[in-house]
């Protein structure tokens, strides 16, 4: 009888088959990433291609600015087959500056949402039609001496995200919001994905929404990401590539 890690007489990895999910929900993977002198774009573009014919979502990003010149958010059920995407992004000359890593959610305060608004949170589509201006950023709510988020009971937090949410959805048509959780996850609890029609529509809605008291109480942000959503192409034309 082969031993446990072999098949046929090979040794086997003990993922091989076994795919990684969340219980609900997908993974989300980010990439920031700058070009190495020996970047590869059809290596990129068969590792999008082949990610996508397995069923994952692939989100090319221009960037704006010197923190990366190339973004990727990925989704999708497999984490292991983010983490192959990860290896075969990295394998074609790109240099990730930075990642995030995150799972699609419904949150807790949003338990009674209809089916097709908790659908399209933890399966969204994207990127959506029409809006492909992008800014990504990560997020806490604070842990303080005076403020402390953890400490309010759950209805007071509730409350305060039901008004949070009512801001939000002021922007409705203008922002599509993609909140993904992080908690053990990565550095911070949320990743933040607004697409926008415009530029100056992610910058309303994040100054907004800072006013309300579950943000201007509560909430501590990461660095912030910025570009323009396209095909892979696009964005590689945008970056001197062909």
């Amino acid at each position: 009888m082969d031993a446990p890690g072999r098949k046929a007489g090979r040794i086997c990895l003990y993922t091989d088959g076994v795919p990684l999910t969340p219980t609900t929900g997908w993974g989300v993977l980010h990439l920031f990433c700058r070009l190495a002198p020996d970047f590869d774009a059809n290596a990129l573009r068969k590792a999008a291609s082949a990610a996508e014919a397995d069923g994952y979502q692939v989100v090319p990003v221009a960037l704006l600015g010197h923190k990366a010149d190339l973004g990727l958010m990925a989704l999708g059920p497999d984490v292991w087959r983010l983490r192959r995407l990860q290896t075969e992004v990295i394998g074609s000359g790109l240099v990730a500056a930075q990642s995030y890593v995150s799972l699609t959610e419904v949150s807790e305060y949003a338990a009674a949402v209809p089916e097709e608004m908790r659908r399209a949170r933890l399966f969204p589509t994207l990127p959506p039609e029409g809006k492909a201006a992008f800014c990504f950023y990560p997020m806490n709510k604070r842990r303080g001496d005076a403020a402390n988020w953890y400490s309010l009971d759950f209805e007071s937090r509730k409350e305060l995200m039901m008004g949070h949410g009512k801001v939000g959805r002021t922007f409705h048509g203008r922002v599509l919001q993609v909140i993904t959780g992080s908690t053990g996850l990565d550095d911070y609890e949320w990743g933040v994905t607004l697409f926008g029609v415009h530029p100056d529509d992610l910058k309303e809605c994040v100054y907004e929404m800072r006013f309300d008291v579950a943000s201007a109480l509560y909430a501590e942000f990461g660095p912030f990401y910025t570009g323009m959503v396209g095909t892979l192409d696009e964005v590689l034309s945008v970056l001197g590539v062909t």
